[in-house]
């Protein structure tokens, strides 16, 4: 999953939040540079990856990148799904109901700045002014951070086609994610 899922897996624990939003940036034995309560959220952002990449649903969806974009396929599913959360009602019914989680996620994870690895340190201020975890709700926003994923990884060179690819396979990405989110939750909740 992408940024807004591991901020709403954190269900408000402050530590948890900044350890599942820094995960990917915190390598080997980092992680026991951090708080008990930050290394939590650590290894609770690995489990989500874990059976992320793991759930039949996913394998099935990523087929419809991998053509195209190999190994990437896993990390353009994780955008995609965050754009069905922030469009998910049950849990963000209002445009106003996932501007305030931004902004309260945002708020949560400022204090922490200082020990924020160097990479998503020079991150935040930019995901915070652009209010990143808002604008998965909309197609721009969504094919904005497909640019940034494309920005960050090594071998890709565009993202139309992933995007082309998104809209072609709306219907079947979103019953796609309506499948899976829910069994990563009971995972979550009984691990």
């Amino acid at each position: 999953m992408n940024f807004l899922a591991h901020a709403y897996l954190s269900y408000n624990h402050p530590e948890i939040l900044v350890g599942n939003m820094i995960s990917d940036f915190v390598k080997g034995k980092k992680k026991f540079d951090y708080s008990a309560g930050i290394q939590q959220g650590i290894a609770i952002h690995r489990a989500i990856d874990s059976y992320t990449d793991e759930h039949p649903v996913n394998k099935e969806l990523k087929q419809l990148f991998r053509p195209a974009y190999g190994l990437y396929a896993s990390p353009i599913i994780d955008v995609v799904h965050d754009h069905f959360l922030a469009n998910h009602a049950p849990i963000f019914p209002t445009e106003k109901s996932l501007m305030d989680f931004s902004q309260q996620a945002y708020t949560t994870l400022a204090p922490f700045v200082p020990v924020f690895p160097e990479r998503f340190a020079r991150m935040f201020p930019y995901m915070r002014s652009q209010n990143w975890l808002f604008h998965y709700r909309s197609l721009n926003g969504l094919r904005q951070s497909m640019g940034g994923l494309q920005r960050r990884a090594q071998h890709i060179t565009e993202m139309d086609t992933a995007f082309s690819i998104f809209t072609e396979h709306y219907t079947t990405l979103q019953k796609g994610f309506e499948a899976f989110f829910p069994e990563l939750e009971q995972h979550l909740a009984t691990s």
